[in-house]
């Protein structure tokens, strides 16, 4: 009989020989509880990410902020520099209390000064997307509700070619700029250097609760017109901490390379403040130069997205490599095979790959290690947030329901619409303006009568070790033959072909056919042609027959956002009409086991049903 004392040692032994990640699992959530608790402390007395960058700017003035370019910015600097903004916009009226005022600026330092000193003041402030043009610009500026515009001034024709708008509408439009002809606009930078760098009076802030939006930042628009998401100062902190949970410390340096009005972007810089540590600032993200960049700044911890990785990994090898200081990437979206390369090729770097969504209430985060993961099923973070994988229907577009109208949990291993929980303490931020939107993302009576849950509209699956991982879009799923066809898994195939740089995958509707038939518009490698054959084989080899692309379009480039997501819509609606497309066009013809151009004829044939997909 074993001794009394040993008896505990035994029974956690044998935990975690039928229970392996028990100890992460429970560590995870234990650090999670101590978060929420310190969100409540702060709830309890309004203490915004600003009063902790005020807290920095006391104990530590002269530590670097921010690093860019040649200049360093200490946490001093950018304190004076947020009190000049301020009051640029104090003195002109267009910064008064709960007014938004929208930013249209590329990666700078200014975006930093302004936010900060906009919040400053109790302003929110809208993150416009520095790529969109006319319509899509007006449309974003619209529903945020802002009655001011800062602009860069590279963007300047970009903001003259919506100006006669924007001024019917009364609103007041600022360059960063010394000096500017057009009549309409008004100049901020040589304001900004005018003005005093003495601390604003906290009184215009005390309205500003963790309630209070801080930003709006806009979904990608990947699938129609972007939304603006309510970022409230209690989302500020959730979001910081996702950085906090993926290991950053307060000694690193954090290279931002993403744009700012992006969510990741824009928690890089509030996880720099939460943490009083150092970023490192991009104008835009460069593969050829991304490495230098974080041996020129020690940069210790890297934030992405899946792309950036994929990119990361397609640039010529160099015998320095794995020269760097860099000991963990925080982001999502990574392939599991980029991981493995990434991993290979750039050293033991901690990849700690999270689950979240701008529009979302509810996040993962792959701590174990796991590659390919999102995150871990677990019992412990079911009773922290409530969510459920349960079965869609992508004819339909909408969840199976059982008789009495509730949703059906999906099995192990089977793909399912996640679904999260809407509480007091999961709030759903909702869009800003947009009650239809806002509802039309909802919805009630998943689990029991009553309830309501965020339809994420992203598809995923636990294996048995209870690890979860991303499946696909619901919108980038389709369904062909009786079968679902996940886009990104015959993207990632496709893309291992020797002569293909980037796939793009998407379903088309074919007259006569129910669902949609598979089409990818891709983009060759430099100096590669594109060998019908060699591609036939390659696909034939690693996709059943209902997921390989009917149609294949071929393209000098792909339409993606500015956060490299591609954009599926335009090419959806286009189809494969040859006589209406340029680029060259291909369809697949199994008896020749080839890849064929897609003549007028052919096309014909296919639309009138005489040839068979």
């Amino acid at each position: 009989m074993l001794p009394w004392l040993l008896l505990p040692a035994v029974i956690l032994l044998a935990l975690l020989f039928f229970f392996p990640y028990l100890l992460q699992d429970v560590r995870f959530v234990l650090f999670k509880l101590y978060l929420t608790r310190r969100l409540l402390k702060y709830m309890q007395n309004s203490y915004t990410i600003l009063d902790r960058f005020s807290d920095v700017v006391r104990t530590q003035p002269n530590k670097p902020f921010v690093h860019f370019h040649d200049e360093t910015f200490t946490y001093k600097d950018a304190d004076e520099l947020s009190n000049r903004a301020a009051r640029v916009f104090l003195q002109n009226r267009t910064g008064t209390r709960g007014d938004t005022v929208a930013l249209f600026v590329r990666n700078e330092p200014t975006f930093l000064w302004l936010w900060l000193g906009l919040v400053k003041i109790g302003c929110s402030v809208a993150f416009l997307n520095y790529n969109i043009r006319s319509k899509s610009l007006l449309h974003c500026f619209k529903c945020s509700g802002a009655k001011t515009l800062v602009a860069g001034a590279e963007l300047q024709d970009a903001v003259e070619e919506v100006l006669p708008s924007l001024l019917e509408q009364q609103v007041t439009v600022f360059i960063l700029a010394d000096s500017c002809k057009t009549a309409g606009i008004e100049t901020f930078k040589d304001k900004m250097s005018r003005a005093s760098s003495e601390p604003v009076p906290q009184n215009l802030r005390s309205h500003v609760t963790l309630q209070t939006p801080a930003a709006y930042i806009y979904t990608s628009g990947t699938t129609g017109l972007p939304k603006a998401v309510v970022i409230k100062h209690s989302r500020v902190w959730a979001m910081s901490w996702l950085l906090f949970q993926g290991g950053l410390k307060s000694q690193d340096v954090v290279y931002v390379s993403l744009p700012l009005y992006h969510s990741v972007g824009f928690l890089g810089f509030t996880a720099t403040i939460a943490m009083g540590t150092t970023m490192a600032l991009a104008s835009k993200f460069s593969a050829s130069q991304f490495w230098d960049n974080c041996r020129r700044y020690n940069v210790t911890v890297i934030l992405y997205i899946g792309e950036i990785m994929r990119y990361l990994c397609s640039t010529p090898k160099k015998i320095n490599d794995k020269s760097h200081c860099v000991r963990v990437a925080i982001g999502n979206g990574i392939r599991a095979d980029v991981w493995k390369d990434f991993v290979t090729r750039f050293g033991n770097v901690q990849i700690r790959e999270f689950y979240g969504a701008t529009d979302g209430n509810f996040s993962l985060m792959n701590y174990s290690n796991k590659i390919g993961a999102v995150g871990r099923d677990s019992f412990f973070n079911k009773k922290l947030s409530a969510y459920a994988l349960i079965k869609y229907d992508i004819d339909k577009g909408e969840p199976v329901r059982d008789s009495s109208g509730l949703c059906i949990e999906v099995p192990k291993g089977e793909p399912g619409l996640l679904v999260t929980e809407i509480t007091l303490r999961t709030p759903f931020p909702g869009y800003l303006r947009d009650l239809q939107q806002t509802e039309k993302k909802m919805l009630h009576d998943v689990v029991k009568k009553g309830d309501m849950y965020v339809n994420t509209g992203d598809l995923l699956y636990v294996d048995d070790d209870n690890f979860i991982y991303f499946h696909d879009r619901v919108g980038d799923t389709f369904r062909w033959k009786g079968e679902n066809v996940a886009t990104t898994e015959v993207a990632d195939v496709i893309s291992m072909a020797d002569c293909i740089k980037e796939a793009n995958v998407y379903g088309v509707k074919v007259p006569g056919q129910e669902g949609r038939v598979g089409m990818a518009a891709i983009v060759l490698r430099d100096g590669q042609k594109f060998d019908s054959v060699e591609f036939f084989k390659h696909v034939a080899n690693f996709l059943p027959v209902y997921a390989r692309p009917r149609f294949l379009r071929i393209q000098n480039s792909l339409d993606i956002t500015g956060t490299f997501k591609h954009l599926k819509v335009k090419v959806m609606e286009e189809g494969f009409n040859p006589n209406q497309i340029t680029d060259p066009l291909y369809f697949l013809n199994e008896k020749e086991k080839n890849y064929v151009s897609l003549t007028p004829e052919i096309f014909n044939s296919v639309i009138t049903g005489k040839m068979s997909i």
